[in-house]
């Protein structure tokens, strides 16, 4: 195992467009870091890069202690885990597993512990005599963990190995990925466009959109402090509200009549910013009886979407909709008016023209 280092990494490749700029990342040893953000970001590629899949264009990488910019992938000591599993069709799970430590002139003996090891870790070991096809596309990903696990590297990427599977499944196998990591304190870098996954799996998250870096920060942070209008509108299911404001007085407008006042010291570090954003995470909005307070809004309940263990409800606030997370027992009609209370500490502001965080 080893600590990641990205300093100043660029990514061209016909010399003049960059589609990766300048990204700077400490990832520590042991640490499970993820990549997440939409296709096209980048994240692959700069997966790739650390892998040594792609010639990066200026910047350092190291591996440790060791620069690594200009070492092919088998001496850079990791293993990838892909997609689509990239397993041999003809060799049964052994051999799959096998394959890299043979091809490294590893003794036979050697080679049994350690696939015996790997395979006992993810529940296969009764079935290494099969080969891929007769496998779910569950056990073919457990089988391509193994594979990684058995070259004991000191850096596991993974490039968005459950996107194959479906919903059910994926979160399983999150899970198993997740009980891994905590079982071999391994160093893992793990791609995924799933903000989900990036959440629920990660130390700490790195938002890329269009090549850069919006945020690098724990799960928690991310959530609850978004340092971008991207990371905001990115992260959570459903994401955070944000609605076009002016700030005048401590007060913010929404428009359509709709004011709320914001808490001073928010209010103070806006100052005279012209174009704002205001946000608010679904969770942070309650609905009660009509009521009128420094904290509230009217609002109109315009579509209810009942999830079983909660109620999501759509709202019209003045010349916007906002979306408010409800207990499962809300069953106001749509046309209904509400009083739509907000929590003061979860309130934020974003500068509209430049995305970032007030």
């Amino acid at each position: 195992m080893a600590a990641v280092e990205l300093k100043g990494v660029v990514k061209s490749y016909d010399g003049k467009t960059q589609v990766i700029h300048g990204i700077d990342l400490d990832i520590n040893h042991g640490e499970f870091v993820v990549f997440v953000g939409p296709s096209g970001c980048g994240k692959s590629t700069l997966l790739r890069m650390i892998a040594g899949l792609e010639t990066i264009s200026g910047g350092t990488i190291k591996i440790g202690d060791q620069v690594v910019n200009d070492l092919p992938p088998r001496a850079r000591d990791i293993a990838m885990v892909f997609q689509d599993y990239a397993l041999y069709p003809h060799k049964n799970l052994y051999d799959n597993m096998a394959f890299g430590l043979r091809l490294r002139g590893t003794d036979e003996g050697e080679i049994k512990k350690r696939v015996m090891d790997a395979a006992k870790l993810l529940r296969i070991d009764h079935m290494l005599e099969r080969k891929p096809g007769a496998l779910s596309g569950g056990q073919r990903q457990r089988v391509a963990i193994g594979r990684a696990i058995v070259r004991q590297p000191k850096v596991f990427l993974f490039d968005e190995p459950l996107s194959n599977l479906d919903a059910q499944l994926r979160g399983e196998m999150r899970s198993e990925i997740k009980r891994l990591h905590q079982r071999l304190g391994a160093t893992i870098i793990y791609v995924t466009h799933d903000q989900v996954e990036a959440m629920t799996m990660a130390d700490r998250i790195a938002v890329l959109s269009a090549g850069r870096k919006m945020q690098y920060d724990t799960p928690d942070t991310i959530y609850n402090q978004p340092a971008a209008l991207f990371v905001a509108g990115f992260t959570g299911a459903p994401a955070m509200n944000l609605v076009d404001c002016t700030l005048s007085g401590g007060r913010a407008d929404l428009g359509g009549g709709a004011q709320i006042m914001v808490p001073a010291s928010l209010a103070a570090r806006a100052g005279g910013t012209a174009k704002l954003k205001f946000g608010v995470r679904p969770e942070n909005i309650t609905l009660t009886p009509q009521a009128a307070d420094d904290i509230a809004l009217q609002a109109e309940v315009s579509l209810l979407e009942p999830l079983g263990a909660e109620t999501l409800a759509t709202l019209k606030v003045g010349a916007s909709e906002m979306i408010a997370r409800c207990p499962a027992s809300f069953r106001e009609t749509p046309g209904s008016r509400l009083s739509v209370h907000l929590n003061p500490r979860h309130l934020r502001l974003f500068d509209a023209a430049s995305g970032a965080a007030i």
